[in-house]
């Protein structure tokens, strides 16, 4: 798509008769760095845009290596992030944005697949901190944590490491090989992963490990109840307890048709597993219509590409053997469901409950000074820190979105107060630069380049199988994705102004080094305003300079 230059925004206070040319400078034109909204988005806050830059030049180690200064499991990411990044991107205002999860993927499979490493930012500062739960929260918090040169130490209740990146996540969404080696990466920093090891007295732990911080971040593995009748032995099992029996190679008796109650991504994983597993029909129950169910519209549109049918507005109030008996619902104005007292009889072997989960806090009741919110989430503050000090917690198990990408943000966010913490001081986040939007890129020139595509198996081919569904970009595909990005708001030395300023004002000041305005020669026509691609200058008054 392009646009003519005519039509570009000029500033509020640069009038159309007044450029600010003239005997007396009305403006003046300054570079300014501005903060990308694919940055913005992230809730690992990842660098993407320097990252993306690196990609476009060639740089692949150097863009993963900047990845993993906030991320230590981009092959993961890469998979299952539900890259909200890509839902911000500007570029999708013009024709699609740019697949920033397919590049990161890329980068993170290639690091596995070359054997790259990371090494400690830090010497050993022999502080030891007690991790709890080696998700992707702890296992972030373990990652950071080291590279500041701290010991850290996990305790897993399971026997395998990766929580529900392991045993809620399907091996068809994220294959077990890049896990378990990103995980590998992690300990050889030298964070120790002790499984099969259970917390039951956090302080006792604590105490006898002589550990000087903990950060708890156990999940949300246990699901919630529902108080629906049964009676003549009805088969009904938990989401997240299925989904971990068949992660673990014990895959329950499900029979030939499954019903799912629920309507978010857990839903659509287990009734997607249900029908890998022979079912010949998985069934999902929902209260509520296609708009308002909190699974993503993806999520949705490949369990219906793969036979699961989804039974909208219905609520089930009874089982009895195989036997559902299921109330017809209504959206209101509120976009609330309401019983209309119409029922319906449908027939499944099994019913698997996927309303959601929460969080066993029972070890964390003996520490005084915790608090708890209604829903059984514990209480941080801007740190990360509970009311107990020296306790911090993140994850599924505070306030937020429940998602891998979010889980670790949290520990990389806890990692850097904990740090702070050990040494009696305070971390500061530097100051966020102003967001740039689309309406304030100046894209002249020609941008038209469709997105390059990840390949996908076909529905018969997912037939019966836990088979990795989605394929990579090859490198030439990442590299012309990578350069689809705009640069927003930051200066990619494209030489625009420099090219287009008729007064030879603009100083070039080598590769890497950007430029510099001569303002003895500068007439504030705003004509290097205009041509910015990526607004990276502003037109400032001359009072205000």
């Amino acid at each position: 798509m392009s646009k003519n230059p005519s039509d570009v925004t000029r500033p509020a206070n640069l009038q159309s008769h007044e450029l600010g040319t003239g005997a007396i400078r009305s403006q003046r034109p300054v570079y300014k760095d501005f903060l990308p909204p694919c940055n913005n988005a992230c809730p690992a806050g990842e660098n993407i845009q320097a990252w993306l830059a690196l990609v476009q030049a060639g740089h692949f180690k150097q863009a993963w290596q900047v990845i993993m200064q906030d991320n230590p499991l981009p092959s993961v990411h890469g998979r299952v992030c539900y890259h909200p990044c890509e839902t911000s991107c500007n570029r999708s205002h013009y024709d699609s944005a740019v697949s920033i999860h397919a590049v990161e993927r890329f980068l993170g499979d290639m690091a596995v697949a070359e054997g790259w490493n990371i090494e400690s930012d830090a010497a050993p500062s022999g502080k030891r901190v007690l991790i709890i739960g080696a998700g992707p929260s702890g296992l972030s918090a373990a990652y950071h944590l080291a590279r500041k040169g701290h010991k850290a130490v996990i305790y897993e209740a399971g026997p395998v490491a990766g929580g529900m990146m392991r045993f809620g996540i399907p091996t068809y969404r994220l294959p077990r090989k890049e896990l378990d080696q990103e995980i590998a990466r992690i300990e050889s920093l030298g964070v120790e992963i002790i499984l099969n090891r259970k917390v039951n007295n956090l302080l006792a732990d604590k105490k006898e490990g002589h550990f000087d911080a903990v950060f708890v971040a156990v999940g949300a593995h246990l699901s919630k109840r529902v108080d629906i009748p049964a009676r003549e032995a009805s088969k009904m099992l938990d989401a997240v307890t299925f989904l971990r029996e068949v992660a673990a190679g014990n895959a329950p008796k499900i029979g030939r048709k499954v019903a799912i109650y629920g309507g978010g991504n857990t839903a659509m994983d287990a009734a997607r597993t249900a029908k890998r597993l022979g079912a010949e029909e998985a069934l999902i129950i929902y209260r509520r219509d296609r708009e308002h169910m909190p699974a993503h519209d993806f999520e949705a549109d490949e369990a219906l590409e793969e036979g699961v049918k989804i039974n909208w507005l219905r609520t089930i109030k009874e089982m009895d053997g195989t036997s559902l008996t299921v109330e017809v619902m209504t959206i209101d104005k509120s976009g609330r469901p309401q019983p209309t007292g119409q029922y319906e009889t449908l027939e499944a072997d099994s019913l698997i409950l996927a309303v959601g989960q929460e969080t066993d806090t029972g070890f964390l009741q003996a520490v005084p000074e915790i608090d708890y919110k209604d829903d059984g989430t514990v209480i941080v503050d801007s740190t990360m820190q509970t009311g107990s000090s020296g306790i911090f917690a993140g994850g599924d198990m505070v306030p937020s979105e429940r998602t891998v990408t979010v889980a670790v943000g949290h520990g990389k966010k806890a990692a850097r107060h904990i740090d702070a913490w050990l040494s009696n001081s305070r971390y500061t986040q530097q100051p966020k630069h102003d967001l740039v939007s689309h309406e304030n890129l100046h894209t002249w020139y020609s941008t038209d380049a469709d997105q390059k595509t990840q390949g996908m198996l076909n529905s018969e081919q997912r037939a019966g199988s836990f088979t990795e569904i989605v394929s990579g970009l090859a490198a030439a595909d990442a590299t012309f994705e990578a350069q689809r990005c705009y640069s927003c708001g930051n200066c990619f030395e494209c030489d625009g102004c420099y090219g287009s300023c008729p007064e030879t004002a603009v100083v070039k000041l080598g590769p890497g080094n950007r430029y510099r305005f001569d303002y003895e020669k500068c007439t504030g026509c705003a004509v290097c305003f205009e041509q910015c691609p990526c607004h990276a200058i502003e037109m400032q008054s001359e009072q205000g300079a």
